[in-house]
């Protein structure tokens, strides 16, 4: 059962906080600037585990080698294929809003998460669009050794800053927001 992202956003507001925006991230496996470099590295990454695997099969290598190559294995396939499917799903459980005093990100499925972000106290913020302008808002500092992880947000280590994520309209939403900040 689908929950109407508008009533979930409001259930989070306080009494005198109004809500201004929601929206959820553009659903479905999608493909990211980072894959430019993630594809190719899996596509190695699984070649040279499938031929490490291959050998050990066919040689008379004790047990201990199959089974040490299996997490090799398990973590080519979710670079390759996993990562998109996975991707889908947690964008698919998140749900965005804008109200007159903060930015409110809920994600998770079973157990959800709410991050709020102080309209006021926001520094750095960081518009991307895309050509159909759908596009990313990112929220705080960027971290310049991770740009090859976007899109492996779910990942240990490779949390991002909050943002809002493949968002249509996405510069109307920023403007929203620079709107609020200038009008405090």
């Amino acid at each position: 059962m689908r929950r109407d992202h508008q009533a979930e956003i409001r259930q989070q507001l306080d009494p005198e906080e109004n809500l201004l925006w929601s929206g959820k991230p553009k659903p479905g496996i999608i493909f990211r600037s980072s894959d430019i470099f993630l594809i190719p590295f899996s596509l190695v990454w699984a070649g040279f585990v499938a031929f490490w695997f291959f050998n050990v099969w066919n040689s008379e290598a004790p047990l201990f080698f199959l089974l040490f190559g299996s997490p090799f294995i398990l973590m080519g396939l979710l670079l390759m294929i996993g990562r998109f499917f996975i991707d889908a799903k947690l964008r698919e459980q998140t749900t965005y809003g804008v109200t007159d005093k903060r930015i409110i990100i809920r994600s998770g499925g079973l157990s959800k998460k709410t991050k709020s972000l102080n309209i006021w106290s926001l520094m750095d913020m960081e518009c991307s669009e895309n050509k159909d302008g759908s596009g990313t808002i990112s929220f705080g500092p960027k971290n310049p050794l991770i740009w090859w992880g976007n899109g492996l947000n779910w990942f240990p280590g490779m949390k991002a800053n909050p943002q809002f994520d493949m968002i249509p309209d996405v510069r109307k939403v920023y403007n929203q927001i620079i709107e609020l900040q200038r009008n405090r």
